[in-house]
């Protein structure tokens, strides 16, 4: 079943099953403990963006888990598709952002995980169980992530996810400026922009951007009509010609190395890596946007042909459990299930969810009486201009993307 088509009413008749099943969860206490098979025998390959593929992650689940070995690959979303749509069998879970969920499960390619095995799934956050009015049940990461209506069996287990917004340095960017779309576009900053490599991204930023200079009028910026995405690739190509853009990042370190050293002086960011510039003791922020964030969220989907599904579901409560979760957490991200806050100190917990001043030692840039950029988790939730979604006009956004490269 699509999750596009599920209605509302129905979807939300099926929350309060869900409900009662998650009532019977239990803190993470091992796969052995957890699941009636003996994880002894499998393994896990794993393969996403080095924010939740990471080596102390996967070292912690591998001895709570009992699994024999452990694997994890990093690289950028596109390229993975990529990768499992040509036929690779090297991995049991992709650690997939939602939006790109449409393009493996319409190919019959992943194994729903059940919420029944999710001893955890107690506590995770209505974003992902209940669907706002104010967009659309596809247009919404509730509506992305589930098999059924009576949500039983998830497409992908949320393990992250954030609201996304323009990483700049303000000693060199007005931070009013930093809090508009259009700032990335603005000539002001000629060659010392940056714009994320996933089209999905780029294309959908482009269009807030042309909403606010007022040279289009699109309600859902991540779903675009054919007219706007072509008139999108026209201003993004006119940019880069003009040479906008620094860089087109799509790696970790090359955007905290060009933001730290000055040479791209504001880009859409990831907030780790605006928190890595600031660690080396170089001013850096993350705006709060005047018209909102890019809400989005990455977990764990079971990929069919893997040997080791077992083992893939372990992976996923093993997310929800709360300790990974710090990790993440402490670079700037928040964790869809609450037990996060038991395991956390309650100082650290204040200010990465609940916006109130840093306190204690100065950390990884963080000083004394600082606030999180944007506030606490429910002032950021409620500024989202859109959700990442699959576009319906998916191949002409991919053929004019391939242009704006080639441009």
């Amino acid at each position: 079943m699509n999750s596009k088509n599920l209605s509302r009413r129905r979807f939300l008749q099926g929350t309060a099953g869900t409900a009662a099943v998650a009532a019977m969860g239990m803190p993470f206490l091992g796969a052995q403990q957890a699941f009636a098979a003996d994880l002894s025998s499998q393994e896990l390959r794993t393969v996403g963006l080095s924010v939740t593929v990471q080596d102390r992650i996967l070292a912690d689940f591998q001895k709570a888990s009992g699994v024999k070995s452990v694997s994890g690959k990093a690289d950028i979303f596109p390229n993975t598709q990529t990768e499992l749509l040509s036929g690779s069998t090297a991995y049991d879970c992709w650690e997939i952002i939602g939006e790109r969920l449409p393009s493996i499960v319409k190919t019959d390619l992943v194994s729903p995980i059940a919420t029944a095995n999710l001893k955890n799934w107690t506590g995770v956050a209505e974003s992902f169980t209940k669907p706002s009015p104010k967009w659309d049940l596809g247009a919404q990461i509730v509506g992305q992530i589930w098999k059924d209506e009576a949500q039983t069996e998830l497409y992908m287990v949320p393990t992250v996810y954030n609201f996304d917004s323009i990483g700049f340095r303000p000693d060199l960017v007005d931070p009013e400026e930093a809090a508009l779309w259009s700032s990335l576009f603005d000539d002001k900053f000629k060659g010392k922009t940056g714009l994320n490599v996933d089209p999905l991204i780029a294309f959908g930023q482009a269009i807030m951007a042309m909403n606010e200079l007022k040279m289009l009028d699109v309600k859902n910026p991540g779903n675009p009509d054919a007219a706007s995405i072509q008139e999108a690739a026209k201003f993004l190509i006119s940019k880069k010609k003009g040479g906008q853009f620094r860089a087109l990042w799509g790696d970790f370190g090359e955007l905290v190395n060009l933001m730290a050293s000055g040479e791209m002086i504001i880009a859409d960011a990831w907030q780790p890596a605006v928190m890595a510039v600031k660690a080396q003791g170089v001013p850096c922020s993350y705006a709060t946007m005047k018209n909102g964030y890019r809400g989005w969220s990455i977990g764990v989907a079971g990929l069919k042909s893997s040997p080791n599904l077992d083992a893939v579901t372990a992976y996923a409560d093993f997310w929800l459990s709360g300790p990974p979760a710090v990790a993440v957490s402490e670079q700037g991200y928040y964790s869809p299930n609450d037990k996060v806050k038991s395991v956390m100190s309650p100082e650290k917990y204040a200010f990465w969810y609940e916006g109130k001043p840093w306190v204690g030692k100065e950390e990884r840039g963080i000083k004394e009486g600082d606030l999180r950029d944007g506030g606490s988790l429910a002032t950021r939730a409620a500024n989202v201009a859109y959700w990442h979604q699959w576009p319906d006009q998916y191949d002409l956004l991919m053929q004019k993307w391939d242009e704006f490269l080639s441009a």
